[in-house]
């Protein structure tokens, strides 16, 4: 018997008990000092209750238990729905300070209806018997001009004709003049960006003439939710804007968002994909990221009302008393996430949709693929990272981002890693540990 190789250890932040979490057997325990010291020092007092959890194991018994959970993964991926991203033009009117996609080209701003067609026949032949959904992303695809107003709408009757729900990824400003339009189709939801109030917003994502845009947005956002239109807020976090999220979270708990059920939130990092920032010193690590956040949160618990952070597996342990199932991989390009653009190109996820060098084929104006690199994508998982098979961590942090890592190292078979430590350190103590 040995201290299993996927057991989580660590003292929990503030306090002076730890946490023993087990992905593979689906454990958790928050263990007092002198049960935590067992661990420690190696010494154990009721050892079946360590085998019983699955902490203290057979070596041999537990490769048999991670090659059925894998093989159950994988079959349940198989059956997941596939997300089918779309990018008709990478044009927006926005002009944001730490945009990934400065490097494309922006200038295009029509797709032909002969594009449309051809990306929907692909999806319809490639995708046949799977549960499918496409999301409408950009560049900004609800430009205010009329010819965008057409295609956006072509694509959203087109979607609805072969079965499937749309949803969209949009920064908002012209979200009330579209959401009419909106409420014909089956709009499975609307991600919309605020960084912050008013002038912290309009600093970070003003118009390309410098324009405001929060107050426009905001009368989006409460059109579609009068509406009935579910709404993602996603708030894009940097040592800049850190602090407003207590102002913003406010905002949305006065203006009844947070009530409603078609509302909904998430935080982004920003962070370096493709192109340099102009500010790196902006920019959190992933730790600091989340460090900060839950500082932030301890000294101002009301955020909690607006958004819940995850801290990894915290707050599904918290919400739903079990762990999830372990995570053998937490990319999805090429396996229940592609991309497509109004070029024709095929790519494997949003993060590499629209860049040089990372086409996997082409879906107009004829059906080529690139098998060679798409296997690439569809075997990375943490049993084929050098990396990761030694890792404790490894199924609770699935490897990571597949583009992060091949722009890192160059391949992608190489991790990028989640400080899950840290995260369940934090993320117990927030959920768990009295205050």
């Amino acid at each position: 018997m040995y201290f299993s190789k996927y057991n989580i250890f660590s003292k929990i932040r503030n306090s002076d008990d730890y946490y023993l979490v087990n992905l593979l057997s689906g454990n958790a325990d928050i263990l007092q000092p002198v049960k935590a010291n067992e661990i420690l020092n190696g010494n154990y007092g009721d050892i079946q209750e360590y085998l019983e959890k699955g902490y203290l194991i057979d070596e041999n018994e537990e490769k048999k238990i991670y090659m059925n959970k894998y093989l159950e993964f994988i079959e349940n991926r198989d059956k997941d729905e596939v997300q089918i991203f779309f990018v008709p033009w990478y044009a927006c009117n926005f002009g944001c300070a730490y945009c990934y996609q400065s490097g494309y080209d922006l200038e295009k701003q029509s797709i032909s209806k002969e594009v449309i067609d051809a990306f929907f026949s692909y999806v319809k032949k490639e995708f046949a018997g799977k549960r499918k959904y496409i999301t409408v992303f950009g560049g900004e695809p609800l430009l205010p001009a009329e010819a965008s107003r057409k295609s956006i709408e072509y694509i959203l009757q087109q979607a609805t004709e072969n079965g499937l729900d749309t949803a969209l990824v949009t920064n908002g400003f012209s979200l009330k003049e579209y959401t009419p339009l909106l409420t014909k189709y089956r709009i499975r939801e609307v991600q919309v960006t605020l960084d912050g109030l008013g002038e912290v917003h309009n600093t970070r994502r003003p118009l390309k003439n410098g324009g405001e845009t929060f107050a426009q947005i905001v009368e989006g956002i409460d059109e579609a939710l009068a509406n009935k239109i579910n709404i993602n807020l996603r708030v894009v976090i940097d040592k800049e804007n850190l602090n407003s999220l207590v102002d913003l979270s406010k905002f949305a708990v006065e203006k009844g968002w947070t009530n409603s059920q078609y509302f909904k939130t998430q935080l982004g990092r920003n962070y370096e994909l493709h192109y340099c920032q102009s500010s790196q010193s902006r920019l959190f690590t992933r730790l600091e990221f989340y460090e900060a956040i839950y500082s932030l949160i301890e000294g101002h618990p009301e955020i909690t009302e607006f958004h819940k952070p995850a801290f990894s597996v915290s707050k599904f342990l918290f919400d739903n008393g079990e762990l999830p199932a372990p995570l053998f991989d937490d990319c999805t390009g090429c396996k229940t996430e592609w991309a497509f653009d109004g070029s024709g190109h095929i790519y494997a996820c949003t993060a590499t949709v629209g860049k040089k060098g990372e086409e996997l084929g082409t879906f107009y104006p004829t059906v080529n693929k690139a098998n060679d690199l798409i296997k690439l994508w569809e075997e990375r998982d943490v049993t084929t990272i050098p990396e990761c098979k030694s890792c404790n961590l490894q199924l609770a942090c699935g490897g990571g981002c597949a583009s992060i890592a091949k722009n890192r190292t160059g391949t992608l078979a190489s991790p990028d890693c989640r400080p899950i430590t840290q995260l369940l350190e934090m993320g117990i103590s927030h959920y768990f540990c009295e205050k």
